[in-house]
């Protein structure tokens, strides 16, 4: 494949070789800067609680004496006459069917879902008005299953938690699943709520109190332990893969990670970051072309004899997956050559001496 600068006319498949300097690191900042749950999902107040199907309800039924439906008829020992006294009645719990219904004795079939615990009492009420004596009604939502945050991932249990009024938030549903089960800042949070998915470090959910948004019915939390890496090889101290965290790392921060540049071979002209980039990611002055993925091959080119490059180096974030590469100076090169014809040459004369 060829390299191309940034200002060369369209080439199909060529890798896009752009040097870094202030305006491409601002660039690259706009695009690639994470959306906050506070701008993504929002911070809505928490919703009234309502019965959706697959829950389960429990009605306790009161009647004011005498009873006539729910009441029992006793002897008064004074009088020797029945006296009618009143009692609760507690229906067993009921799950809400797919149709979103529940059948009450003596009341029938009730559609409850989307509905309120208080407008189911008040449905009850008026149906068992002229079979029950001042019928009082209390329904208790026992069981909670459709107003709820599934929680899944690395934490200590997964599990279901019921939303209740006070308006859960996403701390919570964490501490309900016993914790996360790796450092802070090695954990992913993400967000699925309908078909948007949204992600943030946990880190920075702890750090800024507004990404500690409430959550909504049905919203999944799934936490994810993704340690984050780059490649680091040629002229650096260490050749080796290097995690880092989610809160990201700067091109300065990972060649300290590596214990920097080698002095004797680096050559500081040519320090890359090597990427498959979104074509959009830019604003490229000719047109690029993507790989099926619609992805762009880019190498990132810093000069580090400029003092004003380490500036520019604290901006620009390694992303995911980056290979770091710095390349060999022309004498460490010349070294090379000169080694290798000497470990021929020292052999050859060696023999050579030995037959005389």
């Amino acid at each position: 494949m060829q390299l191309v600068s940034i200002g060369a006319k369209d080439q199909p498949g060529a890798v896009q070789l752009v040097d870094v300097n202030d305006a491409v690191v601002k660039q690259l900042r706009g695009q690639q800067q994470q959306q906050l749950f506070s701008q993504a999902l929002g911070d809505a107040a928490p919703k009234p609680l309502v019965v959706g199907v697959g829950d389960s309800l429990e009605v306790s039924i009161w009647e004011a004496p005498p009873a006539a439906l729910f009441g029992t008829t006793a002897l008064d020992t004074r009088s020797g006459a029945s006296v009618s006294t009143s009692r609760n009645a507690t229906i067993p719990e009921m799950v809400v069917n797919s149709q979103g219904e529940i059948a009450v004795p003596f009341a029938g079939t009730l559609k409850v879902a989307g509905r309120s615990l208080q407008q189911v009492e008040a449905e009850i009420a008026q149906r068992l008005k002229g079979k029950a004596n001042q019928p009082q009604v209390q329904v208790r939502l026992a069981r909670n299953v459709a107003t709820s945050v599934t929680v899944v991932g690395e934490v200590a249990a997964s599990t279901r938690m019921p939303l209740t009024p006070k308006g859960e938030r996403l701390l919570d549903a964490l501490a309900s699943a016993g914790g996360v089960r790796h450092p802070v800042n090695k954990v992913t949070v993400q967000v699925t709520r309908g078909q948007a998915v949204h992600a943030l470090p946990l880190d920075t959910i702890i750090r800024d109190p507004r990404q500690n948004i409430a959550l909504q019915p049905g919203d999944v939390v799934t936490v994810l332990h993704q340690p984050l890496s780059f490649l680091a090889m040629g002229a650096v101290a260490k050749n080796e893969e290097v995690n880092f965290e989610g809160q990201g790392i700067s091109l300065t921060q990972a060649l300290a990670r590596v214990g920097g540049l080698q002095d004797q071979r680096a050559d500081a002209r040519g320090v890359f970051v090597f990427r498959l980039e979104d074509a959009k990611t830019l604003s490229w002055p000719h047109a690029v072309q993507a790989n099926v993925d619609g992805k762009v091959p880019v190498i990132y080119r810093i000069n580090l004899r400029d003092p004003n490059s380490f500036f520019v180096a604290q901006g620009f974030a390694l992303q995911n997956k980056d290979l770091l590469y710095v390349s060999n100076a022309p004498v460490a090169d010349l070294q090379k050559f000169v080694n290798v014809i000497a470990g021929i040459g020292y052999p050859v004369l060696g023999v050579v001496n030995a037959t005389k």
